[in-house]
């Protein structure tokens, strides 16, 4: 049998970072004068961690392989992009709300993408996972055009686009994934819709 405690570790993990998501959402909406530099600092360290994760996550070999399906990628990219924002907070000070919106919209999108795969694989919620993911990317889109004037205003619409991924990771992680105690390697088992009822 497979050694479930990566997978448990991966979703325990989404799940904790998607609260700090939200949490730290609701703090930049009800601080919006917080300085842009330890916003950088505190994105940074969030990111590097969310990185590290999302590698854990991909390599878990999850049973049904949809919300972890694009991590690698990602994990790497939010590692190194963390923590040199972590370090070097200072050049990204003007950019912050751009590097924001880039990453919950692409994330957004590629969300979508699962929520549709989610549909195909037979998952009842799949719309969830679909509405959070529109929600996501157009806040991101909005971060990335910067149609407000004002840093209070883009400090709010960074807390809104937090919220928005911390939601939409933890809809994503609480309903796409799935562990199964007695979940066979895949070198012997070859897992189908039909082998759980996914409900």
């Amino acid at each position: 049998m497979r050694n479930i405690t990566p997978m448990r570790t991966a979703k325990i993990g989404y799940i904790v970072m998607s609260v700090i998501f939200i949490l730290g959402g609701i703090t930049m909406i009800a601080a919006p004068d917080t300085s842009a530099e330890v916003i950088c600092t505190a994105a940074g360290i969030t990111a590097a961690v969310f990185g590290a994760i999302k590698l854990i996550s991909y390599f878990s070999k999850d049973l049904f392989r949809l919300a972890f399906q694009f991590d690698l990628a990602a994990g790497i990219l939010l590692l190194i992009l963390g923590i040199t924002m972590a370090v070097k907070p200072q050049m990204f000070l003007g950019m912050v709300g751009f590097i924001f919106g880039i990453g919950v919209m692409a994330d957004g999108l590629l969300k979508i993408q699962t929520a549709l795969d989610a549909k195909a694989f037979g998952v009842s919620k799949w719309w969830l996972i679909l509405a959070a993911a529109v929600f996501a990317g157009i806040v991101g889109l909005f971060l990335i055009i910067d149609p407000l004037s004002g840093a209070s205003a883009a400090a709010v619409l960074m807390g809104i686009s937090l919220l928005a991924e911390g939601i939409l990771n933890l809809i994503t992680v609480l309903t796409a994934v799935k562990i199964i105690r007695n979940q066979r390697p895949d070198s012997d088992d070859v897992i189908t819709v039909s082998a759980v009822q996914y409900r």
